[in-house]
């Protein structure tokens, strides 16, 4: 919502066009010098830094609304993108008074105060979607309501608003349960990378460092990268082959689920 008549016909109209009691909220990561980041949002008069989401169209389906939601917040589209949790049970969804005064705070901008009884201070629960991106792909669109964003390293993530640290916490546990299920790294590196490179992002992502001797093999059993005759040239006598993932078993993997014992 870039306008004020934008954002004021959504608090007026909105639980029209949305579903009022349940929204989506994304995890977006990136990866970028060997670290694996998060994008914050600050949402205009807070303190605090939060997720980026929004509301489930009545016509759309929840995977459908996830990907309009991260298309809307990055421009990137056709992402690896994960349900992993429905969170409704913090004290802080159950406040509805907190609830009211934090999206009061936010609406101030446009002038706008909520009723006690209106649509978006009702209890929401929050349906936790995950994203892997090209950081450097990543365009945030600017949105009147907000005042800032900002890429967080995920082993330096500040206190959040709402319960936002439990869905970071959540979608990183669940990123690295699946991290030798599903095929992870499409987004986060380049079209041609080194072995090193591949292994740092797994080191990244677990948070720890991890033997090396049988990476290649796991990752080349499972078929989702596959070795070049290309070699980047590095220094002297430092010229590792380039891998690169392979499309059609990446898709095969999204779509049958591929398990790749650790």
């Amino acid at each position: 919502m870039n306008t004020r008549q934008e954002v004021l016909d959504f608090v007026h109209n909105g639980h029209q066009h949305y579903l009022p009691h349940l929204s989506i909220d994304c995890v977006i990561f990136g990866y970028h010098a060997h670290q694996l980041k998060i994008l914050l949002i600050r949402h205009h008069g807070h303190e605090k830094w939060s997720l980026p989401g929004g509301y489930i169209a009545r016509n759309e389906t929840l995977t459908q609304s996830a990907h309009r939601i991260l298309a809307e917040k990055t421009q990137l589209s056709n992402l690896f993108l994960q349900q992993f949790y429905v969170f409704g049970d913090s004290a802080t969804r159950m406040n509805r008074i907190e609830t009211h005064d934090t999206h009061n705070t936010t609406y101030a901008k446009v002038g706008v105060a909520l009723g006690e009884n209106h649509w978006l201070s009702e209890r929401t629960l929050s349906i936790g979607y995950y994203a892997l991106v090209d950081y450097l792909n990543v365009v945030v669109t600017p949105d009147l309501l907000v005042d800032a964003y900002c890429w967080q390293e995920v082993t330096d993530v500040p206190a959040l608003d709402f319960d936002h640290n439990e869905i970071v916490q959540k979608a990183l546990m669940t990123l690295r349960a699946q991290l030798y299920q599903q095929p992870i790294g499409y987004n986060l590196l380049a079209e041609k990378f080194t072995l090193p490179e591949i292994h740092a992002l797994y080191e990244a992502i677990l948070g720890r460092q991890f033997d090396r001797r049988n990476f290649r093999k796991k990752l080349l059993t499972l078929g989702l990268i596959r070795q070049l005759e290309e070699r980047r040239k590095i220094g002297p006598h430092r010229s590792p082959y380039l891998y690169e993932f392979d499309p059609e078993n990446y898709q095969k993997a999204l779509e049958e689920g591929a398990v790749l014992a650790q």
